[in-house]
């Protein structure tokens, strides 16, 4: 009989609390620097969706609204075949811990060891890519820089209720995501792996959910367009409305919330679960 060329969902889960050990135990060096790079090709990819995103009108309104967030996100799977194919460390994929947490191979300790530099890491590597295409290339001067900093608003404009439904929006992001790492491990080929993360990935974008380490990029790649007056003038927005868009306001009116929505998304609603379903009460070891 041949053998399947993809693990199923027991094989995966156990597969989990091996993954989840070898990432907690990684060198600091090695991690911080394999964090930067998944900051960095989740900041291309968030650049390449930036980019699709612009130019959606017709007679100088918004159309075929549907269709732009499809393609935004088709084109942002790209991030996260990076981050796995390759290798990279990714805060919100190491959500997965968990199985390994809850099957006692790896104690808390060992779970926030790996979090912390990653989360940190990703953070850097996001903003230095953000700072390279805004101060460098001259890609965010113009109508590409408008979008940027829309979208950067769009995640920091201070509303009523705006961090609690960033949050919600978060669980259901890293739902997705955790479930499409899940999936491109379970496949044993390229063609399988990248099928498997682009569906996913394409459903969260295209839904609007939020993604920490993603707005890494799109919130700093906003502020620094702000630099440029053809970005300004492509963006529409008025000097009281760009004042809101600063390092303080990607923590507060952002990045908190959607890092513990992606947290919950990741951590319980897969992570744990999936423990729970697949691999407590079994032997796994860890490899």
């Amino acid at each position: 009989m041949a053998e399947n060329n993809f693990l199923t969902p027991p094989e995966l889960a156990k597969a989990f609390v091996g993954v989840g050990v070898k990432k907690a135990s990684l060198p600091i060096g090695k991690m911080i620097l394999l964090g930067i790079l998944a900051g960095v090709y989740i900041g291309f990819a968030a650049h390449l969706a930036t980019t699709v995103a612009t130019g959606w009108t017709i007679g100088g309104t918004a159309a075929l609204f549907g269709l732009k967030k499809f393609f935004i996100g088709a084109v942002f799977s790209v991030g996260l075949m990076l981050v796995i194919i390759p290798g990279s460390e990714l805060f919100t994929g190491n959500n997965l811990l968990t199985v390994a947490l809850c099957h006692g191979k790896l104690g808390f300790g060992g779970v926030l060891r790996n979090w912390i530099p990653v989360y940190v890491a990703n953070l850097i590597g996001s903003v230095i890519l953000a700072w390279i295409i805004a101060a460098s290339s001259g890609l965010l001067s113009g109508g590409v820089g408008g979008t940027a900093i829309n979208i950067a608003l769009g995640k920091v404009a201070a509303v009523e209720g705006h961090n609690y439904t960033f949050f919600f929006r978060a669980i259901c992001c890293n739902f997705l995501v955790c479930i499409a790492v899940m999936m491109a491990i379970s496949a044993k080929d390229i063609a399988g792996k990248v099928l498997a993360i682009f569906f996913p990935i394409m459903a969260f974008v295209t839904s609007g959910f939020e993604h920490c380490v993603a707005n890494m990029y799109f919130i700093p790649a906003g502020i620094f367009a702000k630099n440029f007056s053809g970005a300004v003038e492509a963006s529409g927005k008025s000097a009281e409305q760009l004042a809101t868009l600063n390092w303080s306001t990607m923590w507060t009116n952002n990045l908190i919330s959607v890092t513990l929505g992606n947290i919950v998304g990741g951590a319980v609603f897969v992570g744990v679960i999936y423990y729970f379903l697949y691999v407590r009460g079994t032997d796994t070891e860890a490899k």
